[in-house]
This record gives structure tokens, sequence and C-alpha cells, in this order.
């Protein structure tokens, strides 16, 4: 453990190296709270500036760090301090990284990374998975019944076949898990964020539902606005009216889809894609197989309008229909300049 220059505002920081101990004095074993990073938060307004000074301590592995804050905090208990504290000590810690964050255990098992791999390129159903991955299911099933206990993983059922659960990586999740992992072993190790507006070379996206009345046309207006170089179109398998709040969930990102009109499977289904993408259980299984080598995808999206009421009723669905799509979309614009710059580097 060391340390560098530590002022604080009520006076100089100390370090005791002694081990933790409960309030009797006790050594007491180490738990979850000796993680160099895993302070417990107290409550903001525990913490004024206007109060006399007290101690408060807390512990990086078995190091105590120690220094003068006001008085009127919390209670100064173990493993408990509030991050504004935090910005008031220049304290540069070093240490040995006592165990691998969750994300990297769970993630570094050889069946759990393969199935991680599967379900960022689609959602898939466990029989699905088990061809893939070629294990028993009930092996299959453990691992994913862990990434979901770890919540890199999430489970819809299916809207075609209630016996079926469809099963889709949490890439936001996935991200923010990624990028602690990095800075658990090293301040340093920061992930960089894609651009917003990375560049997408030019490719054709189908979106496919049921009623290309609010999923598709929703998300074919969502990548067209992000990546206009991007062809991109949407369809049905039996095409209905666009629902109205699909037009107005859209204003709210600026785009105006009103007197849109909808299009039928059949008018595309001669086409050439690049990608395939179905956002709804029913229509995957009657999906046409289209000329060339279109890559199949499958978002398990649920019909926002599915649960009836009024307008403002399902409202709410269809602004999470549309923030789910928009992350998604997100990442395929990732994937798809990703695959373009690999094509690249194979010509030369």
């Amino acid at each position: 453990m060391t340390t560098t220059g530590c002022p604080a505002p009520a006076g100089k920081c100390r370090v005791s190296t002694r081990s933790p101990t409960t309030e009797s004095g006790v050594p007491r074993k180490e738990s979850a709270l000796d993680s160099p990073l895993a302070f417990r938060p107290v409550r903001p307004s525990a913490i004024t500036p206007s109060t006399s000074a007290a101690v408060t301590q807390v512990s990086l592995g078995r190091t105590a760090i120690a220094w003068p804050i006001r008085a009127g905090t919390a209670t100064g208990v173990l493993g408990q301090v509030h991050q504004s504290v935090l910005i008031y000590i220049a304290v540069v810690v070093s240490w040995r990284a006592s165990a691998p964050p969750p994300f990297v255990r769970l993630a570094g098992h050889p069946l759990r990374w393969r199935l991680l791999g599967e379900l960022a390129r689609s959602d898939r159903r466990v029989r699905e998975l088990v061809a893939l991955v070629d294990q028993p299911q009930n092996l299959v099933s453990y691992h994913l019944g862990r990434l979901r206990a770890g919540r890199l993983v999430r489970a819809r059922r299916s809207t075609f076949d209630g016996r079926d659960a469809y099963y889709c990586l949490d890439l936001e999740y996935c991200a923010e898990a990624l990028a602690g992992a990095g800075l658990a072993l090293h301040p340093g190790l920061r992930l960089a964020a894609i651009p917003a507006a990375a560049p997408v070379p030019s490719c054709r996206v189908l979106f496919l539902c049921t009623g290309n009345s609010s999923r598709s046309p929703a998300a074919e207006a969502l990548l067209r606005h992000r990546a206009p170089q991007v062809e991109v179109a949407s369809a049905g398998s039996r095409p209905k009216p666009l629902q109205p709040n699909t037009v107005r969930v859209l204003r709210e990102f600026g785009i105006e889809l009103a007197g849109r009109p909808p299009q039928h499977l059949s008018a595309v289904e001669d086409q050439r894609f690049d990608y395939v993408i179905t956002l709804c259980d029913r229509v995957r299984e009657v999906c046409p197989e289209f000329p060339g080598r279109a890559e199949r995808v499958h978002w398990s999206i649920p019909d926002p309008a599915a649960s009836g009421g009024t307008d403002e009723d399902t409202y709410p669905a269809f602004q999470r229909m549309a923030a789910e799509l928009e992350t998604r979309i997100g990442f395929l614009l990732a994937a798809i300049g990703a695959a373009s710059a690999k094509a690249s580097v194979q010509e030369v």
C-alpha cells in the first residue's frame, strides 16, 4: 500500500496498516467490503461541509485508510463512505487485485463464453444453443442460469410458443461490466466508447415483424435516421395500419412517420439484403429464404400493443420498444462497421 501527498480540508491523511477489526477489536474475516473498489455508499445528505471534523475509515484489502472529514456524517462504519467524500482526498493507492470481477468469473468459463458469443449475434432458444455449442441441454440451461443471475443475459417467453423462451445478451450491461473489469485491474484500462457517428459502410438491411405497424417500421426509421447511407426496408407477414403510438414515439427522436403505408413481406422477398432481422417470434417461423447470403438475425421484442387498452395505456410499452431498438441498432452499426473493416483487411 502506498500513498502520496494527501491533503484534506480538515487535516492530514493518516494510514493504518492494521487488519480490519470489529467494534470489539476482534479481527474479522474479509468480505466484499474489503475489495479495492467495493465501497458501500451512504446518503449524500449525511455529508455536510458546515459541521466539525471527525474521522471516517474505509478498508482497502487488509489496509485501512483514515482521514478527517466533517462530523455529522455517517457514523464512520468500516467500509462505508460516500463518493463525494473522496473528492477531498488526494490519495494514490496501489494494490494487488484479490479476485477477478464478476464479469471475468462469469464470462471466463469456456462454455459460457461460447454462449455469450452466440447470443451476441442473435437471440436464441435453448434448443438452438444446444445445437450450436454441441453440449447437453441440462448443462447449457445451467450455464444460462448463471449468466442470467449475473445480468449478462435476459430471457423472454416466446410469443409464438409459450413453452419456449428466447435468450438475449444484454449488450449495454456487458459493456459496463467489461469496462469495470478493466478498471479493477488497472485505472488506465479504460474502454473507448464507439462514437455515435462511427463510419458505417453502405449495406442493405431488412426488418420484419407480423403487422409492420410498430416494431419493424420503428426499426427502419431509427436505423435510417442514424445511418442514412444504409439502405433499409421493413415489411410484415400480415400488414396492418401504422399504430398511432409508433408515430408518436418516433417524434421523440425527431422522426416523422405519419402516412407511411404498411408493406407485405412478398414485396421484398425477391430482393437481396446483407442483414434480415426478425423482430417478432411469429414472423421468424415463416420468414422465407432470401437471395444471396443475407445474415439472419433475430431480436425477440414484445409487441407494444399486445396488452390492449387505450393509446395512453400502451404508450410506455412503445417507449420501451423504441429504446430497446435504438440500443440494438447502435450495436448493429458497430458490428456492420467491424465486419466491413475485417473484409477490407482480408482483401489487402
